[in-house]
């Protein structure tokens, strides 16, 4: 039994594609906990948090969270804010967790050229580079408090997975 890969970062940095990456390469399942928790919701992000508010929006996520976790072999892509509350960076820290790391502008033009850009309310109501710097510098320290390895996500999705695979290699082997 492999343990479970949990990506953590801001939206946009490359969870999702470096996740779905590395369970092919680990022939591990993967999964999405914003894709999880629309599943449970029965509805996208915006309109559970236009109804039940961001609170209720961490808690549902903190829910996901738990439930993704007690799957085994399995690449988690976690939600941009799962971080900002203390239960999931107390389970992220006692796992491999990995925070792809970018830089505000990789960020803010990988944002700029996804069409699904508006499932996801605007955190702030600012800029998107706005919104992104401030995101970042709340929950820089959070991110990397909780991560066993900080992976460089503008580079590419190769380079990303295998920084990732070399250390978790190690880590699986117990040598964290």
């Amino acid at each position: 039994m492999e343990p479970n890969i949990y990506l953590i970062g801001p939206r946009a940095c490359g969870k999702t594609t470096v996740g779905k990456q590395l369970a092919d390469k680990l022939r591990l399942e993967f999964f999405d906990s914003d894709e999880e928790l629309v599943r449970k919701a029965g509805c996208e992000i915006a309109q559970y948090v236009e109804q039940h508010g961001w609170d209720g929006f961490r808690d549902l996520e903190a829910e996901v969270l738990r439930e993704l976790s007690l799957r085994q072999n399995a690449v988690i892509s976690c939600g941009g804010g799962i971080v900002v509350r203390e239960e999931n960076r107390a389970l992220l820290s006692d796992n491999f967790t990995v925070y792809i790391k970018a830089d505000v502008q990789t960020l803010a033009n990988r944002l700029q050229a996804d069409p699904n850009h508006d499932q996801r309310p605007s955190l702030t109501g600012k800029s998107i580079v706005d919104e992104i710097s401030e995101v970042l510098e709340a929950r820089e320290g959070f991110y990397s408090g909780c991560a066993k390895l900080v992976a460089d996500g503008a580079g590419s999705i190769e380079d990303v997975c295998r920084e990732i695979l070399v250390s978790y290699q190690s880590f699986s082997k117990g040598e964290k």
